[in-house]
Formats: C-alpha cells, sequence, structure tokens
C-alpha cells in the first residue's frame, strides 16, 4: 500500500468516527469501535472494518444501521478530503476484538486454576 492510500484510509477512518460520534443518530449502530480501513489503490473502494460487543444480533443491527448511513457517510468523505470520486463504503464486521478478549478471559483463567478439592469433589 502505498504512502497516499494509508494516508487517504486514516483520514477516512477520522471521518467516519467523527461523523458517527457528532452526526449520525442512528441507534441501531450503538457503541462501535472502527478498527482499520482497507482502501484498494485506485481509492474506489474501501472496507471499514469495525467491532461491537454482543451477541450477533447486536451486530446485525450495527451493521444495518452503518449501511443505512453509508451514502451519507461517502458524500462527507467526498467533501472533507475533495476527492474527486468517494470510495465506495462497505462495513464489515471485525472478530479480532472479540477473539483478543476471549484469549485474555481464557488466559486470566489459566494463570488462577481451581485448587484441587475445588475440581473434581468426588475425587479425594
Amino acid at each position: 500500500m502505498t504512502r497516499r492510500v494509508e494516508r487517504v484510509a486514516d483520514a477516512i477512518q477520522q471521518i467516519i468516527a467523527e461523523l458517527l460520534l457528532r452526526e449520525i443518530k442512528d441507534p441501531r449502530i450503538g457503541m462501535i469501535t472502527l478498527t482499520g480501513v482497507r482502501l484498494t489503490a485506485d481509492l474506489r473502494h474501501a472496507r471499514v472494518l469495525f467491532s461491537v460487543m454482543g451477541d450477533q444480533t447486536r451486530r446485525d443491527q450495527s451493521l444495518a444501521g452503518l449501511r443505512s448511513a453509508s451514502g451519507f457517510i461517502r458524500s462527507q468523505i467526498a467533501h472533507r478530503l475533495r476527492l474527486r470520486t468517494a470510495p465506495e463504503i462497505l462495513f464489515e464486521f471485525d472478530p479480532s476484538l472479540e477473539q483478543a478478549d476471549r484469549i485474555t478471559r481464557l488466559l486470566r483463567s489459566e494463570e488462577n486454576p481451581p485448587a484441587d478439592d475445588e475440581r473434581d469433589p468426588d475425587h479425594r
């Protein structure tokens, strides 16, 4: 990825974060975390990765809200970055934060294993 593509991807992520914080009030979106933007070299397509804590229903609701706002987001990106053509925005759930949280919980449970008498009450 060229330096320009990286800079534009970073700028897109910042703009979307600001829009979600200040201007987009869709209750379906909720508290999400933008984890990255993958931009094609020709700047025509941007995959915006997000994470949200909760079950599959919560993820689906957030995705529906983001998709609903994608036209507005795209127009704001074109305006703020003064791009000739704004990239097509595709939102995608990123499971990496949930996976990291799960691994952390597993490691913590291994640090504090139950005592021998707590493991198997019938085995004494």
